[in-house]
């Protein structure tokens, strides 16, 4: 974090396990996305981080879904300020079948929400559920102070 005057070196960063607990255990997510004319859109959204991914749903007409379709890169972050991980990356469409069964099974486990009247649509593709792959990710733990603000790169 050039400019901050931290040191140099790794000593005191964050593990990269301490970053999937805290993506694996959020319960809320803040999704960037960008709109055509490069106006940022912010959204709330639940989400599962599962096999190096962040996997979120969404209705095909929303907001963030049409700004995907025009602009794959996109921004996600955890609920917690004081425990922060934000991913910057590439959302894809899943078209696997399979995982979108998967994903409905681990939603409504971590959400105890019933999402049978969103199977077909998810199910039949006419709904998107993204996958987002990692290119850098950002961690900030606040007891431990900017020392232990950690990067990686994918």
């Amino acid at each position: 974090m050039p400019g901050y005057g931290l040191p140099k070196g790794t000593k005191g960063l964050l593990p990269w396990k301490w970053a999937e607990h805290q993506l694996k255990k959020s319960h809320n997510y803040w999704v960037v996305t960008v709109r055509p004319d490069g106006r940022p859109h912010l959204m709330i959204v639940w989400g599962l981080w599962m096999d190096g991914r962040f996997y979120f749903s969404s209705g095909r007409q929303s907001r963030k879904a049409k700004n995907l379709s025009a602009n794959d890169r996109c921004a996600i972050g955890t609920d917690q300020a004081d425990h922060a991980v934000v991913l910057e990356g590439i959302a894809e469409e899943v078209g696997d079948v399979e995982l979108r069964r998967r994903f409905l099974r681990l939603y409504e486990k971590k959400y105890d929400w019933d999402m049978s009247s969103f199977e077909e649509p998810i199910l039949t593709l006419k709904e998107p559920i993204y996958a987002v792959r990692p290119t850098v990710v950002f961690a900030l733990d606040e007891k431990k102070s900017l020392n232990a603000a950690t990067r990686w790169r994918f």
